[in-house]
């Protein structure tokens, strides 16, 4: 497919003086949001995530078994909405999931750098997939969209899309503070959605500017435009340092004034995190929590 002359349906991306007036605008509604209904709601939306080079079988099978048994000892924060590991330990996490209905999220792709052969990444995917991974996160192909090769980079997507089948969720990481500007933001948004991204997630966590409030709204921004032009409702996560209640509650905030309450469900809004689950449990249950 050819995506330079998509582009163009999809109208111009915001500036980054209109992206700053509508964060300034949200900002009192963030600080109301900072209570304990929406903390709740932000943790049901929580990807828990272990992507650590110290990882292992025992390490993750013993991460999952604290997190099925979670809503046993916080019934009232209730349960996350999936367990984000390396694609080596998805089946790892089904073993010591059993019947829970937590989704397994597999990162794959070349993650974090998505630098390596397509083939390998099909390969990669598919693994993933057969192996009972229920959502795949990959990375954008960041290199060729900041030297303008759209078609590449949509394309490639096209192709992991195809890999995974209608049953998997597939989230597009687009790195967003390594293209920090809006409008190649908005572009790299737009490609991931007309390519079959069911989510555009913000970060890997991996490279140094991790999730920003600008990003998330430049983001958001294009993907309620993409609904109105096509009916498809495309999910955002945010994701990349992220640790505290009070920015779990920025980001919903975000969501909530773009893209309305009908965004606000694990099915279309998601924070990728590991030290938030503490931070928000302590929050909820009103005393300092280090459960993970």
């Amino acid at each position: 497919m050819e995506y330079t002359p998509t582009l163009r349906n999809f109208g111009p991306a915001p500036t980054a003086d209109e992206v700053s007036a509508l964060l300034e605008k949200i900002g009192p509604q963030a600080r109301r949001n900072c209570r304990t209904e929406v903390y709740k709601r932000c943790f049901g939306c929580i990807d828990l995530t272990s992507l650590g080079a110290t990882d292992s079988r025992r390490s993750i099978g013993e991460f999952t078994r604290k997190a099925i048994e979670l809503p046993r000892h916080f019934p009232e924060a209730g349960s996350v909405a999936s367990i984000c590991v390396y694609p080596v330990f998805v089946e790892t996490v089904g073993l010591a999931a059993g019947d829970s209905k937590m989704a397994i999220t597999s990162v794959s792709g070349g993650f974090p750098s998505s630098q390596t052969y397509l083939e390998v990444k099909m390969l990669e995917t598919a693994m993933a997939i057969e192996n009972g991974a229920d959502e795949i996160d990959i990375v954008i192909s960041i290199g060729e969209m900041l030297d303008g090769e759209y078609d590449l980079a949509g394309n490639e997507i096209e192709t992991l899309r195809a890999e995974i089948g209608d049953d998997a969720i597939l989230k597009v990481i687009l790195e967003s503070g390594t293209l920090s500007d809006p409008e190649l933001i908005h572009k790299a948004a737009t490609i991931a959605m007309e390519a079959g991204a069911d989510f555009i997630k913000t970060s890997t966590g991996k490279n140094g500017i991790a999730a920003t409030p600008e990003a998330a709204v430049a983001m958001c921004l294009a993907i309620r435009q993409f609904a109105e032009k096509t009916g498809r409702k495309v999910g955002f996560k945010a994701a990349g340092g992220i640790s505290t209640a009070e920015s779990a509650a920025l980001y919903y905030s975000i969501v909530e004034e773009i893209l309305g309450e009908e965004w606000l469900t694990p099915e279309r809004f998601r924070i990728g995190a590991s030290s938030l689950a503490n931070n928000l449990l302590s929050e909820i249950g009103g005393r300092e929590i280090k459960y993970f």
